[in-house]
């Protein structure tokens, strides 16, 4: 054993035993993990730590990190932060064993090579300040030498040892209290052995396997559990949906879940029990206290080690759980809030009601609310020819151009009025009607915010203005909900809220930064998601901006109160000003790159109308020749690039489903039906796909390709347009399975899925052409043939707009 440090110059704080290799040990672990070199992380750690925001390192501080984008500048921040707990909580470790006085090189070095938490607690754990256990009250009745003698000398007989140790005035008055005292402090001490437990942990992670059954009784109630009444998989493999699964339903009262290991392992000796074991040393060779340190070894096991670990693997397993569904739920946030934008047109939001009515709002070209009507189209009422004539006065009154209905309850039957009441309009005026998903509109409509916008207005009213504005803006609207209310996660209620908060805003101020906001149009719950901006300091851009009218430049933002030059730093160069004193106001080049933009410009002898869109005249440039000591070729680059393409839009061209005429129920799907539909979910167990049936359908992961695919996000994404096949339906249960496997092999995928093969009836190969003739529409207005069965899209919503908007503006 080394010596134990005690000297006054031994180390004692953080600077001075582990700082030096804490920095350099954070940024070695995280370039391993995101795939780029040490000096890297800590560029982007300096800018990180200095208050920059990752939508602005990962654009406009390409020189410093290396080119480091923002999924990996993601990841980094989220490492960053886990690790630097864990440095502080090593010099917490260090600190407390040295002031106890056992603190010893090997100690240190320990403490120094582990890599996470959990190691670091197991190195602790004999030194962490407990409760009096029965070990302590044993060692206090000075006991622990007899433990000793016993493990390191089987030979001597533990009953004739013990007689020596007799202590009636601390309660061991007999052999057999003698004897479960010395127990008591080698089942402590094995169970606080740092690297036994890791090779038990390791053993647990390998070979446990995890069991559910039914708590009697809870059948009927717990009946959406059904799968996992008497279920078992091995740790290792368990995904995180069935996980989330498992926990849910214990939390609930249905199912008991454990972890097992080595159950089916014949042996006399359990695995576990024989690690303990050979630990010490301990085997049974028919010496006299063998038997006796054998059970020890047994109750170290079962009393102390196994509970331990499984409260902790289960811990793991739950938290691992949680971070691929948060990471799920924020990869389809991101999809959806990067769907193609219809554009700004005069759009009419129809949120639709049976008995309460159709509402309906109307909002011109910027969102705002122009005006409002309530429809009675269905029953009690059936005011069909009023509902219609409402209608068409409303379309012709605002120039209407878009048309937004909800997907909630009697959308097709509203989608249906529509379509009746434009077959009066000319083909030429006539607007583009869109079913569009409405997931958290409600939330939106109840909201303080949405009072603020729309004061006055009938709550149900604001959810059909938020409808309307949805399909011109996605992102613009989706910002002002929170993010957990658009409904497109696994289990998100059962996970870590605060994580889940903390991803999802970063999903939200990536999306929003990618894309750029109109400094004179964006509302204050846009502005807040912009890089540097807090909330007051958007509503302070807001109300100056009230004030002065409209921002004429970028360099009026410093006249904002409050708003200094690292928020202007941060924040300029993802707001854009249209029309403006400085053409590059428009773009996304920042004010800071300005000079380096204007030398390119003037390098190519005309000015800027005439270079601004130019990919002929810019392509001939060469980058290298306009580096500096400031401005690498990375952000020479992008600023050619955004002269090319000024103000592009990173989001998809819009399109939709074709929706089939005649399925509008979930009773009207029968199986071998080949439908076009919209991803409104992805989760690693599959893909949900609407069809326009009020009840999303799921393609397993298993039918999503005619490849194997670990990965669903890998075929799709939300908001992508596919084309399914129904295999089954469960109307009472409300279950659709689809796939999108080839149509050739459908039979067989049934037989396979479903155990039977049955011959389709006629009526059950399709019901007919779905609208537009199978035709879909890119932006020329020439349809296209229909989709095949693996065929996705790249965007959230629409199919044959283009080529009527087209038409409109001629």
């Amino acid at each position: 054993m080394s010596e134990t440090h005690t000297s006054a110059s031994s180390p004692t704080t953080k600077a001075a035993l582990l700082a030096p290799d804490a920095a350099l040990r954070i940024a070695r672990r995280i370039s391993e993990e995101i795939g780029c070199l040490p000096t890297q992380v800590n560029a982007a750690v300096q800018l990180l730590d200095e208050g920059a925001t990752v939508p602005f390192i990962a654009r406009y501080r390409k020189e410093a990190t290396g080119g480091l984008d923002d999924s990996q500048l993601r990841k980094l921040e989220e490492r960053l932060a886990y690790l630097r707990e864990l440095e502080d909580r090593r010099v917490t470790i260090t600190n407390s064993i040295y002031e106890q006085g056992k603190l010893t090189d090997e100690l240190v070095k320990k403490i120094q090579a582990a890599e996470t938490k959990s190691a670091l607690e197991d190195i602790y754990l004999p030194y962490k300040k407990k409760r009096r256990t029965k070990a302590q009250i044993a060692r206090e009745a000075s006991l622990e030498p007899l433990a000793d003698l016993l493990l390191e000398d089987p030979a001597k007989t533990p009953e004739t040892e013990a007689a020596n140790f007799l202590n009636p005035d601390q309660g061991f008055a007999d052999t057999k209290a003698v004897l479960d005292g010395a127990r008591q402090i080698l089942m402590e001490r094995f169970a606080e052995n740092a690297d036994l437990v890791g090779r038990l942990r390791r053993h647990l992670q390998e070979r446990g396997v995890v069991q559910s059954k039914l708590i009697d009784g809870q059948a009927e109630k717990g009946a959406k559990f059904s799968d996992y009444f008497d279920y078992q998989e091995p740790l290792s493999k368990v995904p995180s949906h069935r996980a989330l699964a498992l926990f849910r339903g214990r939390n609930e009262g249905i199912l008991s879940v454990d972890l097992t290991v080595d159950a089916d392992d014949p042996a006399l000796v359990p695995p576990a029990v024989q690690m303990v074991a050979d630990a010490y040393s301990i085997a049974d060779r028919g010496r006299p206290a063998d038997k006796w340190l054998m059970d020890v070894a047994k109750f170290a096991w079962k009393v102390k080690l196994a509970l331990h670990l499984e409260l902790d693997l289960m811990g793991a397993l739950r938290e691992r759980a949680e971070e691929a569904a948060i990471e799920v739920f924020a990869k389809n946030l991101k999809d959806l809030l990067l769907a193609a934008p219809a554009g700004a047109k005069a759009t009419l939001g129809l949120d639709p009601g049976i008995r309460t009515g159709v509402k309906v709002a109307v909002v011109d070209e910027t969102g705002k609310l122009v005006d409002t009507a309530t429809i009675y189209p269905f029953q009690p009422r059936n005011d069909v020819s009023g509902s219609r004539a409402t209608l068409l006065a409303l379309i012709a009154k605002h120039k209407i151009g878009l048309i937004a209905i909800g997907n909630g309850t009697a959308s097709r039957e509203t989608d249906r009025l529509a379509a009746d009441a434009l077959a009066d309009i000319p083909a030429s005026h006539r607007p583009v009607k869109i079913i569009v998903n409405e997931a958290g509109a409600s939330v939106y409509s109840a909201s303080e915010l949405a009072a603020k916008e729309m004061p006055n207005i009938d709550v149900s009213l604001r959810g059909a203005a938020s409808i309307a504005r949805r399909l011109q803006d996605p992102l613009a609207e989706l910002v002002k909900i929170e993010p957990k209310s658009i409904g497109v996660g696994q289990y998100q209620h059962d996970v870590n809220q605060t994580k889940l908060a903390r991803a999802l805003d970063a999903v939200v101020e990536d999306a929003v930064n990618a894309v750029g906001v109109d400094l004179n149009t964006a509302s204050t719950a846009l502005l807040t998601r912009i890089s540097g901006l807090s909330e007051s300091l958007a509503k302070a851009v807001v109300e100056h901006r009230d004030q002065i009218g409209r921002f004429e430049s970028r360099k009026q933002l410093k006249e904002v109160p409050r708003l200094g030059a690292k928020a202007f730093e941060l924040c300029a160069g993802f707001l854009r000003i249209n029309e403006g004193k400085e053409p590059l106001d428009a773009s996304s080049v920042h004010p800071e790159a300005y000079p380096l933009a204007k030398r390119i410009v003037k390098a190519c002898g005309r000015d800027f109308s005439k270079v601004m869109g130019n990919s002929g005249l810019l392509s001939g440039l060469d980058p290298a020749e306009f580096t500096d000591e400031t401005f690498g070729l990375p952000t020479v680059k992008d600023i050619l690039a955004e002269l090319e393409k000024p103000g592009r839009d990173p989001r998809p061209e819009f399109k939709t489903a074709a929706l089939q005429d005649g399925i509008e129920e979930i009773k009207d799907l029968k199986p071998g039906m080949k439908l076009e539909g919209t991803v409104t979910n992805v989760t690693n167990f599959g893909a949900f796909v609407d069809v326009g049936v009020h009840q999303d359908g799921l393609v397993h992961v298993s039918q999503l390709a005619d490849r194997f695919v670990d990965d669903p996000h890998k075929v799709v994404k939300a908001g992508d347009i596919v084309r399914v096949t129904i295999l089954d339906v469960d109307v009472p249960r409300k279950r659709i399975s689809m796939t999108m496997k080839s149509n050739a092999d459908y039979e067989g995928q049934r037989e396979k899925q479903y155990g039977r093969k049955e011959p389709l009836k006629r009526t059950e190969r399709g019901m007919g052409p779905p609208k537009n003739g199978g035709q879909r529409h890119d932006g020329s207005g020439k349809g296209k043939g229909a989709s095949t069965g693996s065929d996705t899209g790249n965007n959230a919503m629409a199919a044959a707009l283009a080529a009527a908007m087209n038409k409109q503006r001629k």
